[in-house]
């Protein structure tokens, strides 16, 4: 695998959980782990952090070389 198709996969897996995060907190659903449910300030972090790894990782992809 390429470096910049394993930036792409990155990036486009992290955009998934940025979106279910952010899905979480404008539709309002609850998670529920082990009979804990967490608040939906974890979404925040939640959205933040996969976000930045997301357009870092598309960012890499579009800047990269193509290598086999």
């Amino acid at each position: 695998m390429s470096h910049k198709m394993y930036f792409l996969v990155c990036g486009a897996i992290f955009f998934v959980f940025a979106t279910a995060h952010l899905m979480r907190l404008i539709m309002g659903w609850e998670i529920a782990i082990a009979g804990w449910v967490a608040p939906h300030w974890v979404s925040v972090p939640g959205l933040i952090i996969p976000g930045i790894l997301s357009a870092w990782g598309f960012v890499l992809a579009s800047q990269g070389k193509t290598t086999t």
